[in-house]
């Protein structure tokens, strides 16, 4: 591999880019239309874990078997000229089928669908590219450029919301397809020969599954466990954030979705310090820094009622997101060999996406039983144990992980 290059590492970024324009306006802007419809807060949770549920079997099994790919393209690039396009449709024809539940359900599937089928083999590219001491400085990069694509679109897609709902879905499209463009175009994969991808040659996903579970040190196991619990927590708080902020702050979903820019803003803001900052103290106790803060931060935010003291705690928490969400994937890396990069892309994904599944249904219906306001009580106790279960990790030889 190359010596750290930051010029290379935007280019790369370009791919977090594309998948960080769709899902903030997946999550703010869906879920206030099937309410809409009459759905209860738990019939929302959980289609809202449609995407959750796929991921679990698709990207898991895409990144094992991107490993594997050989074509004249590379190994992860098939995937993206293959899923990108296919989300981007679906994703344009959800606001105009969103009177109709089983039209707007199959768009909904079918954006889901698209985007499980590149984003392991998109997010791959940090341990394709990248040495092991340098993959917490690539992932605060490559998260800044996901940052600045989250913050676009709340504060754009807010906007574009009022002046026309489709706008938003439309243009967001638009610029994941061109940073994918620019992805395919001008970032070059590390070359693998045929006999290099092959089944025999690397150990499928169940294999890399045995050897994260198996044996005396269960880091491995903690970790994902750990990864598992602030997902709970953080899906289910973002994904009812607009219909907390309608019901009890008393605005609307455009300004709502608005509001998490100032979480999404200071996450970019300090996405490459805290790459650096695990680079030089360690990626576990910077995590659990990360946690804390972020705990903190949800249970303040369950008194306060004021959009603008609320707006600050939101910012604040934003930079304890990044400390944890920066050096987590570089950790599970740190787990395999540089050939089952896919797989264990994979199983990363697998674990949050688990959380994803359980935190909206969950967190939905903590909502039908205790009020809008437990969201954020309930996001907080499974941050509470995520930091629990990442302090009984333990710490590696290398001082970056």
């Amino acid at each position: 591999m190359d010596r750290f290059s930051y010029g290379k590492t935007f280019l790369v970024g370009f791919g977090f880019f594309g998948i960080s324009i769709i899902w903030p306006l997946f999550n703010s802007l869906i879920p206030p239309m099937l309410e809409d419809l009459g759905l209860s807060a738990v019939v929302v949770g959980f289609i809202m874990t449609w995407d959750n549920i796929i991921n679990m079997f698709v990207q898991p099994y895409v990144g094992s078997l991107s490993d594997r790919t050989h074509t004249r393209f590379g190994r992860r690039k098939p995937w993206m000229m293959a899923g990108a396009p296919l989300a981007a449709l679906f994703f344009i024809l959800v606001p105009f089928v969103r009177e109709q539940f089983v039209l707007i359900a199959l768009m909904i599937l079918g954006t889901n669908v698209g985007m499980a089928l590149f984003r392991a083999p998109t997010i791959a590219y940090l341990g394709d590219l990248f040495r092991p001491e340098d993959r917490s400085k690539a992932n605060g990069v490559i998260n800044l450029m996901g940052g600045v694509a989250s913050a676009i679109a709340l504060f754009a897609g807010g906007a574009l919301y009022k002046l026309g709902v489709p706008l938003p879905f439309i243009i967001g499209s638009g610029v994941m397809l061109v940073a994918i463009l620019i992805v395919l175009i001008w970032v070059k994969e590390p070359k693998v020969g045929a006999e290099e991808s092959t089944k025999q040659d690397q150990p499928g996903l169940l294999e890399n599954l045995r050897q994260v579970t198996s044996g005396p040190d269960k880091s491995g196991l903690l970790l994902l466990g750990a990864i598992l619990f602030w997902f709970v927590g953080w899906n289910a708080m973002e994904a009812f954030f607009t219909i907390y902020a309608r019901n009890v702050l008393g605005i609307d979903v455009g300004s709502g979705t608005q509001m998490l820019t100032a979480f999404a803003g200071t996450f970019i803001i300090f996405a490459i310090p805290s790459g650096l900052i695990a680079t030089r103290f360690g990626r576990k106790p910077v995590i659990l820094t990360g946690l804390v803060g972020m705990f903190l931060g949800l249970v303040v935010g369950f008194f306060i009622l004021n959009p603008t003291v609320l707006l600050v705690t939101l910012a604040i928490m934003g930079v304890f997101w990044s400390l944890v969400n920066i050096n987590s994937l570089p950790m599970v890396y740190d787990l395999g060999s540089e050939r089952s990069i896919g797989a264990y892309t994979g199983l990363y994904y697998f674990s949050s996406s688990a959380a994803a599944i359980t935190g909206p249904i969950l967190g939905g219906w903590t909502m039908d039983l205790a009020g809008h306001s437990a969201i954020w009580l309930f996001s907080a106790l499974f941050i509470a144990l995520a930091a629990i279960v990442m302090s009984r990790i333990r710490p590696r030889a290398s001082h970056t992980t």
